[in-house]
């Protein structure tokens, strides 16, 4: 009778820890939570023998720093020392691709590294490709690239066919911010050596980034319409298309120096 008792008295324990939630046994055997255990015992202190050196331990952390400074790396210098490796542009291209410092490449779909016909007279230096740019890889489209189309129709050039455009950032742009200036300084040298390896007549600086990179000036309004001079070569700084869209009272002036740029091309 007294089995039963408990048995019932168990059940009716069981079925309430139940109600509570507790649906799952966590070990095989119970335990006494309220059973004293004695505490653990203090480590003894390590002895001269079992410390380490003073001047082994001071190498080691001098190693290391060495090391963790051998990892150090020079975004701009390695992105000179590839630039200045490649012979041509599919070269220049490849070590774009290859360059791996720039975090704007990893929101990037494609590479837009340049558009038109190579070896032409005249290279526009874009800013950066847009969403639909970075999508299509090319520099310019749509809307944008059908009023530059325009724009260079109207003193006898082609988009497709005259005219060589190249990018200061090959990845889309995250932000509207636009791109830090350790992320400019790191693609001078890819501009730089662009430029010097399509060999134009005249360079077109579309924007206030074009105008850092190659000029490391800004301000397009007061820069735009005088010539100035980068690696011996002419460059004209100009309103980019998308500008000129959102504010078409600057046609005038892009006209301008359109006429500057035809003038130049005899």
């Amino acid at each position: 009778m007294e089995s039963a008792q408990d048995y019932w008295a168990a059940r009716a324990a069981l079925d309430w820890q139940v109600e509570l939630g507790a649906d799952e046994a966590l070990g095989e055997t119970p335990v006494n939570r309220f059973e004293l255990v004695d505490p653990p015992r203090a480590k003894a202190p390590l002895t001269t023998q079992d410390k380490p050196p003073a001047n082994a331990a001071l190498a080691a952390g001098q190693a290391q720093n060495t090391h963790l400074a051998a990892l150090k790396i020079d975004p701009v210098a390695e992105a000179a020392k590839a630039a200045a490796a490649a012979q041509d542009l599919a070269e220049l291209r490849e070590a774009l691709a290859a360059f791996e410092h720039c975090d704007l490449k990893r929101g990037a779909r494609n590479l837009v590294f340049a558009d038109g016909t190579a070896g032409a007279r005249v290279m526009i230096l874009a800013e950066a490709p847009d969403r639909e740019g970075d999508r299509e890889g090319k520099p310019f489209v749509g809307q944008s690239a059908a009023l530059l189309g325009k724009m260079l129709g109207a003193i006898g050039l082609s988009l497709e066919e005259s005219v060589y455009v190249g990018t200061v950032m090959p990845w889309r742009l995250l932000n509207q911010s636009g791109p830090s200036p350790e992320q400019v300084a790191m693609m001078r040298p890819f501009v730089a050596r662009h430029i010097a390896l399509a060999a134009p007549d005249i360079v077109i600086l579309m924007g206030n980034l074009a105008c850092d990179a190659v000029l490391g000036q800004r301000g397009i309004t007061r820069l735009r319409g005088t010539w100035a001079e980068a690696d011996g070569l002419p460059v004209m700084p100009m309103f980019p298309p998308e500008t000129l869209m959102r504010q078409p009272e600057l046609k005038r002036a892009a006209w301008a120096d359109l006429l500057e740029i035809k003038a130049r091309l005899g």
